[in-house]
């Protein structure tokens, strides 16, 4: 009775050797935010592509959209 109550016990922490190494996968085909998405859902005065586009979209929604002092107005 004791030898099937240890090999159960053995079995059971054994059991958890079995997991795979969970490591960090990164995308290594990262593209910069303003390239787009390929996606139709977009700003319309956003080029997909061009930097300084999406940037000034960026600046002019932290200033209107997104910043409560000048929505109080």
């Amino acid at each position: 009775m004791k030898a099937i109550i240890f090999a159960a016990a053995l079995v059971a922490g054994l059991a958890a050797c079995g997991d795979k190494p969970q490591a960090l996968e990164t995308n290594k085909h990262d593209a910069p935010a303003y390239a787009g998405t390929g996606k139709a859902f977009a700003n319309p005065g956003w080029k997909p592509g061009d930097k300084a586009s999406w940037e000034s979209q960026l600046k002019a929604r932290n200033q209107y959209g997104q910043n409560d002092y000048t929505r109080m107005n």
